[in-house]
């Protein structure tokens, strides 16, 4: 014992704040990769111009979650990833 204050295991908060950067960028990166696919795939079909526009869109608003997931700002991340699946999912009912 050295007496030293700091220690080597890190602060719950720390930890807890990395994990809901990576959650966020993640989950961003996932969803976009599935509007982009959703997307191509309704874009060659026979499916109105407003389906794949819209899977588009959303994947490009998740992919921007993403980012700013990664950067830390989780919150409006998390609010971008819910917009970008609502847009998504509202493609999918003009379908």
């Amino acid at each position: 014992m050295d007496g030293r204050v700091d220690s080597e295991i890190p602060d719950t908060d720390v930890v807890d704040a990395r994990r809901a950067r990576w959650t966020a960028a993640g989950t961003g990166a996932l969803l976009a990769l599935a509007g982009l696919a959703a997307s191509v795939l309704r874009a060659s079909g026979s499916a109105p111009a407003m389906v794949p526009a819209a899977y588009a869109f959303g994947a490009a608003v998740c992919a921007l979650a993403s980012v700013l997931g990664s950067r830390g700002h989780t919150r409006r991340a998390l609010w971008l990833l819910i917009i970008g699946a609502m847009v998504m999912a509202l493609g999918d009912q003009f379908d």
